[in-house]
């Protein structure tokens, strides 16, 4: 079997174009814009969100992008992986990347009084 070379991913809030965290996706291809199933909720974690799922879920809105697993790491130590801040896993997509093995990272902590961000952050 041969070996994956890349990961589908989403992101959500500082990774997207335009934010703090963009350039760690430098060299990578950006497939689009996409929404996830209503099966989530962003919160406000002050410079960043955070994704949870959630009973009561939204449609969130984002980006995809094929990256390689040198870029894959450096988004992991970015997003706190190592430190149980973030979870990597994968997530619903509609559309065209409905059914595809796609992945964001998923907040691990609590959300209890924090600003709901809706579909989309900021």
């Amino acid at each position: 079997m041969p070996q994956q070379l890349s990961q589908l991913v989403f992101v959500y809030g500082s990774l997207k174009r335009g934010f703090a965290l963009h350039a760690l996706l430098q060299g990578q291809l950006c497939l689009g814009n996409a929404v996830t199933e209503p099966w989530y909720r962003l919160f406000d974690l002050g410079s960043y969100p955070g994704l949870v799922e959630w009973p009561d879920g939204l449609e969130i809105r984002g980006e995809v992008y094929q990256v390689d697993f040198e870029c894959l790491g450096r988004l992991d130590e970015a997003e706190g992986v190592v430190d149980r801040l973030y979870v990597r896993r994968q997530i619903s997509l509609q559309a065209e990347f409905r059914n595809r093995d796609v992945h964001a990272w998923f907040w691990l902590n609590a959300v209890k009084g924090l600003r709901d961000c809706g579909s989309e952050w900021p």
